[in-house]
């Protein structure tokens, strides 16, 4: 363990001096270090970090769910959903349309659909916040299309799930569906009308005890959502949005810093270990090809999202690349693939692909001015000047949270 933080944070303090983004440098500490390439093995077997990794998500997600309030909800609720709808619609219905192009099978190309529909939410969150762009106005759409992409992702899941495993009972995967998707609304009432009821239970003057309470309600409860067929992380999601907007939120917002970039660091850490470099050459051209496609539809969709929210180019650009990036969910879904004896080639595609588009995708949202200036209105309106359309801070930090330089997380 003192091994992988120490190798992260090295990899990510040279990477600083060049300017990269913190989260590829840990991926390729991963690599390097994990059983699949030679050397120093810190990590013989990926899953020792199984718990501390899922514990990085839940972090990540739940300081998202601190800093997305449900006034915002509530104001761009409708819009919030024609973004993430119109999103799913590009990028699933692209995803599988590119997997019956692949030929591989019909169970193949539905699990492709989700690999390449659904975005990272734990690569989206940590670029908001080394871009200093938590404030930004896109922000909101940004962080609602990863709402409504995990709610598609509970229902996706309990009707793959099924197929998957061979099962024909339809039934099955309605009463699944139904039991994710009603857990969620009984998150979402929770984060709506018991925030006055947590708030007093949690209130305290010791920091001590403030941060075991939250800890321990936000594992608590994306371990619960787990298990209803809900991901963890949208569980912990709900959890902050409900912590977010009592007394105790922004000395919440404040102690739950450290723990986030310690553990979110794990988390992709962890997930290079699970990359095995010598798999990829066999899958290349078709790697290439879906992260060609998903680079396409990732702008139309920014496009799209702005029209409804009336942003400019600047925003736009920010909103394509931020969401470009794909990681656990993909993951998962390669982790069921294998145990449904899919195509061999299934798995180190996802690999290869998740790997490029996790370095890509943050590389991309810190240059993404210069899509701006390609896109309709960029040149003319200067990036379409809503918003920041440059790779710096984008936002003001809320009150209590430390400034910081992009990149420099953990420097």
């Amino acid at each position: 363990m003192g091994g992988a933080f120490l190798a992260a944070a090295v990899l990510a303090r040279l990477g600083s001096r060049i300017e990269l983004p913190t989260i590829p440098l840990f991926i390729l500490a991963g690599i390097l270090l994990g059983p699949h390439t030679p050397g120093i093995v810190l990590v013989s077997d990926p899953h020792d970090l199984e718990m501390l990794s899922a514990l990085g998500l839940v972090l990540l997600l739940f300081y998202l769910g601190l800093e997305f309030h449900l006034d915002d909800l509530k104001a761009g609720g409708r819009k919030m959903a024609l973004a993430g709808g119109a999103y799913l619609a590009l990028n699933v219905g692209a995803g599988l349309g590119f997997g019956f192009a692949l030929g591989w099978g019909t169970s193949e190309a539905l699990v492709l659909a989700g690999v390449l529909g659904i975005s990272s939410s734990a690569i989206v969150t940590k670029v908001l916040v080394d871009l200093g762009r938590i404030g930004n106005p896109e922000t909101k759409p940004i962080l609602g299309i990863i709402v409504v992409e995990d709610i598609f992702l509970a229902l996706y899941l309990a009707a793959l799930q099924p197929i998957l495993s061979g099962a024909d009972s339809l039934s099955a995967a309605v009463v699944d569906g139904g039991k994710a998707f009603g857990f969620l609304l009984l998150l979402a009432l929770a984060a709506r009308y018991g925030t006055k009821v947590v708030g007093r239970f949690i209130a305290t003057k010791d920091d001590e005890l403030l941060v075991i309470s939250f800890l321990g309600i936000a594992v608590l409860v994306a371990g619960v959502s787990e298990w209803f067929g809900v991901a963890d992380a949208i569980g912990a999601f709900m959890v902050g949005l409900m912590l977010g907007g009592t007394t105790s939120g922004d000395r919440i917002r404040k102690l739950v810093h450290p723990l986030r970039d310690a553990f979110g660091a794990i988390f992709f850490f962890a997930f290079g270990l699970s990359i095995n470099p010598g798999d990829l050459p066999t899958v290349l051209w078709p790697v290439l090809a879906a992260v060609a496609v998903t680079l396409v539809m990732n702008v139309l969709a920014g496009l799209s999202a702005a029209k409804i929210f009336g942003f400019g180019a600047g925003p736009a650009a920010n909103i394509s690349t931020t969401l470009l990036a794909r990681g656990e969910f993909a993951l998962i879904l390669a982790t069921m693939a294998a145990g449904a004896s899919l195509d061999a080639r299934l798995a180190p595609f996802i690999a290869g692909y998740v790997l490029v588009l996790a370095v890509l995708g943050p590389l991309a949202a810190g240059r993404s001015h210069w899509l701006a200036r390609i896109l309709p209105g960029g040149r003319s309106g200067g990036g379409g000047g809503d918003g920041d359309g440059g790779g710096g801070h984008g936002g003001t930090p809320r009150e209590g949270e430390p400034t910081r330089e992009p990149q420099s997380v953990v420097s």
